[in-house]
């Protein structure tokens, strides 16, 4: 496994969709995901602190894995089948390990709220990273993640995307 963190979250501009950019530690491979604007706004909200006053869906699933006495050990992206990335939740409970089947948003963004290590499967890195390189906008980002423009971006995206674009 490779452990990876969580570059950037951008929105494609060929398709306005969102775009999660894996990039690996100690090394110069990405691996981008495409994920949802729900997910995406999810993950932007992990990286600002941002607390609903109710608990979103990622929080909820942590604090059920707590409340289990669970805790989260790591989220792996373990292999990419028909153009469609599957990742795991791995919880420890006591000296059980359980694991959990995810959508790589999903699991990015529970990892987040609960700092989590993010991995890849090295077979997936190979075949599907891609190598990185880094501009002055996206060293910018390296250091600290610009989430106003992320958000900016991603309510622009909401406010555009009509329910038959996810039809096609």
């Amino acid at each position: 496994m490779i452990e990876v963190v969580l570059r950037a979250v951008r929105v494609d501009v060929g398709s306005s969709t969102p775009l999660l950019l894996l990039e690996e530690v100690g090394g110069n491979r990405v691996l981008p995901i495409f994920i949802g604007a729900p997910e995406a706004t999810a993950i932007a909200y992990a990286l600002q602190g941002i607390e609903a006053p109710r608990p979103m869906s990622h929080d909820l699933l942590g604090n059920v894995i707590t409340a289990l006495g669970a805790k989260l050990f790591s989220v792996e992206i373990v292999e990419l089948v028909d153009n469609t990335f599957f990742a795991s939740l791995r919880l420890l409970r006591g000296a059980e390990e359980i694991s959990v089947s995810a959508r790589p948003s999903d699991a990015v963004a529970l990892a987040l709220r609960v700092g989590a290590p993010l991995l890849v499967h090295d077979d997936l890195m190979n075949a599907e990273g891609q190598i990185y390189a880094a501009d002055d906008e996206d060293d910018e980002l390296s250091e600290d993640v610009d989430e106003d423009s992320l958000l900016a971006d991603l309510r622009s995206f909401l406010d555009t995307v009509n329910p038959e674009d996810f039809d096609q």
